[in-house]
């Protein structure tokens, strides 16, 4: 047997399972069948068949409907077992009908938009703020989109005929702001809202079971939480995966299979890492809360491993200051990352939207990793000081963890 194109589909379930368990088992469950423990990497770009008409059926299927091809693959851009697998476990973990895997997050919005433009609906509804380059890809309208900003208040009087999407992120890139999740989807009446989970992850929030039709992932950050691949991917029903599928056999924004081995491995360790490195995040969100060098804690009531806060001195200088923690742009690893968004992340959207959506310029990001956290704080609190240094104010560093019943001041 070709153990390769034996799809991730072919798996059973016998009962519900648990999210650590799906985590853990889901696109795996026929490997013990095939005499096998870990997944197979399927690194074909064609494959071989002697029954031209069986593939022309297949093609037919496909380009009716979008679904994937019964049977043995065709051709790697209209799928790939190995990414197929990691398909049907975000689903599980999302509590989708399904999911389609692209080779980034960006890959995957724009696979949205076009999917929508090409039924006439171009314009969008969207809350910010979002991550920089969606916000980006929407005021811009390179894919012919037109967009209007709007609050969580105002998404029902925003809708038009044309209207063919709406979209949020709970929580926000980077202000971590959430919204009502439930209530949106309300407002939304039949216009599907898309829902940007990267920072919550499954582990934290469901976004379908709240009336999302749509789920992005930047897989890059915690799906794959290692730093070592880029992908994206939208969990949603089979209808409209069957659209995306089609776009992206179209446009080619296909995700490399050893992309889609990465993102099942690291799957596998998803609630664990989430857990702890939101436990650490946790703590030291607290203790920034209580630092007199520090003006506002952003932290997510649904918890997580962001934390966003701003100083009074020179964000810069922290940057430059930090060793232990990575001064880089993205988040999700094992190990913690700190950026200024003003200046990298959301740099190419408008400095007046940016700053009214609660993107100061004295804003710093961090992405909580799994370090200890007392090593952390020692990073930290050595880069807070650094502003100071010679000013002789604020320069008291403080070290020991505010009382478990402060009350961030969260910025919504």
């Amino acid at each position: 047997m070709d153990t390769a194109s034996m799809g991730a589909h072919d798996d059973v379930r016998t009962a519900p399972r648990a999210l650590a368990t799906e985590a853990v088992h889901a696109g795996r469950d026929d490997l013990a069948r095939q005499g096998l423990h870990a997944p197979p990497i399927d690194l074909s770009t064609t494959y071989p068949s002697y029954d031209s008409r069986g593939e022309a059926a297949r093609i037919d299927a496909f380009a009716a409907t979008g679904a994937e091809p019964d049977g043995p693959p065709v051709y790697g851009r209209l799928g790939n077992p190995t990414v197929a697998r990691f398909e049907t476990a975000l689903a599980r973990l999302e509590g989708t009908e399904a999911a389609v895997a692209f080779a980034s997050g960006m890959a995957a919005l724009s696979a949205v938009l076009l999917v929508r433009a090409s039924m006439g609906l171009r314009h969008v509804v969207a809350v910010r703020p979002l991550y920089g380059c969606s916000d980006h890809l929407l005021t811009a309208g390179l894919l012919g989109s037109e967009v209007t900003w709007t609050d969580p208040a105002g998404i029902a009087e925003a809708l038009r005929p044309d209207t063919g999407l709406v979209i949020v992120e709970s929580p926000a890139n980077p202000t971590l702001a959430e919204v009502d999740l439930r209530a949106v989807a309300h407002a939304c009446g039949s216009v599907p809202l898309l829902v940007d989970n990267t920072f919550a992850t499954p582990v934290l929030q469901r976004p379908a079971g709240q009336g999302a039709r749509l789920v992005l992932h930047s897989a890059t950050k915690y799906l794959g939480g290692h730093g070592d691949v880029l992908a994206g991917v939208i969990a949603c029903d089979e209808e409209f995966a069957g659209r995306l599928r089609q776009v992206r056999f179209a446009t080619g924004g296909v995700l490399h299979p050893l992309a889609g081995y990465l993102l099942l491995r690291g799957l596998s360790t998803l609630p664990v890492r989430v857990r702890a490195a939101s436990a650490n995040a946790a703590e030291l969100a607290h203790r920034l809360a209580a630092d007199p060098r520090v003006a506002h804690v952003h932290y997510p009531r649904i918890g997580g491993a962001m934390v966003s806060f701003e100083i009074d001195g020179d964000p810069h200088e922290v940057i430059a200051a930090v060793r232990l923690i990575t001064p880089a742009v993205s988040l999700g690893s094992v190990d913690t990352l700190i950026q200024h968004p003003a200046s990298i992340s959301h740099r190419i959207v408008d400095a007046d939207d940016r700053r009214g959506a609660g993107v100061s310029d004295r804003l710093l990001r961090m992405s909580v990793g799994l370090e200890d956290v007392e090593d952390l704080w020692s990073d930290l609190d050595q880069a807070l000081a650094r502003p100071y240094r010679g000013a002789g104010n604020c320069a008291t560093s403080h070290t020991e963890p505010a009382p478990a019943d402060t009350q961030l001041p969260l910025r919504r």
